[in-house]
């Protein structure tokens, strides 16, 4: 077999690992090798390998469903993330001053992500979590870190994703979603009064690098009644220091 070749048949593989999401938890080998378009023999054959290297495991009715090697890598994964090694102690101190809840979250390709939550004192209720896919034009985190893109970045994301930027209530035109944007640079934070989940709030800032753009995002997690009660404009601040903070020590 030649080395395209030979590629070629690992990316189709590794493709198998992107089939499960949270509406297709499990597969059999049959609904693999359709939705690859490979023959079903080719696809058993994915399917073993997987199952071999612990990316896959079996489940009931001659099912697979993703396997627990993915647990470990996971556990790599955090370990080797460097806003977590710098921030985590960061969001503990803004955990301990405010009582909410402190997310970090990354923006990988366009696919947005929490990668840490610690809780605070009356932990949120979060429809999402780490490793969830987070909706792109929705909520503090996702909007600071499109903020830091540069202008032919967003417009890629712009004209790729606009039908789902307008349904999120974001401009249709380019001039003005650009515009959008610019005053989130500028403000250097967020406010997201429940535009993810109808309940909370989240205050959110980049952790940027010396270039302008973001490691991750940084933001406190409350319940938008509570909102009535505590000093914003200090949440504000604590959060755009704490990621300034986190920032320095990364750069």
């Amino acid at each position: 077999m030649s080395e395209e070749k030979s590629n070629s048949s690992l990316e189709r593989m590794l493709a198998v690992l992107d089939l499960f999401d949270d509406q297709r938890l499990a597969l059999t080998a049959e609904e693999v090798a359709a939705a690859l378009e490979v023959s079903l023999p080719t696809g058993y054959r994915y399917v073993r390998t997987l199952l071999e290297a612990g990316l896959l495991q079996r489940v009931e009715n001659s099912q697979v469903a993703l396997g627990p090697r993915i647990i470990l890598l996971d556990h790599y994964i955090r370990r080797a993330d460097p806003v977590l090694r710098e921030g985590i102690p960061v969001m503990r101190e803004l955990v301990e001053q405010t009582g909410f809840d402190c997310v970090t979250t990354g923006l990988f390709g366009t696919q947005v992500l929490d990668t840490h939550r610690e809780l605070g004192s009356r932990p949120a209720t979060l429809a999402y979590g780490r490793g969830r896919p987070r909706p792109l034009f929705q909520g503090g985190a996702p909007k600071v870190l499109l903020a830091s893109f540069t202008p032919v970045q967003l417009r890629k994301v712009f004209e790729a994703r606009r039908e789902e930027a307008v349904r999120s209530g974001l401009p249709a035109e380019w001039t003005d979603f650009r515009k959008y944007y610019a005053a989130i640079r500028r403000a250097g934070h967020y406010v997201s009064k429940g535009e993810l989940e109808p309940q909370l709030t989240a205050v959110a800032a980049p952790i940027l690098k010396d270039d302008g753009s973001a490691w991750a995002a940084l933001s406190l997690v409350l319940e938008t009644a509570r909102l009535a009660v505590v000093d914003t404009a200090k949440l504000v601040r604590l959060v755009t220091e704490g990621a300034a903070r986190i920032g320095t020590r990364l750069g």
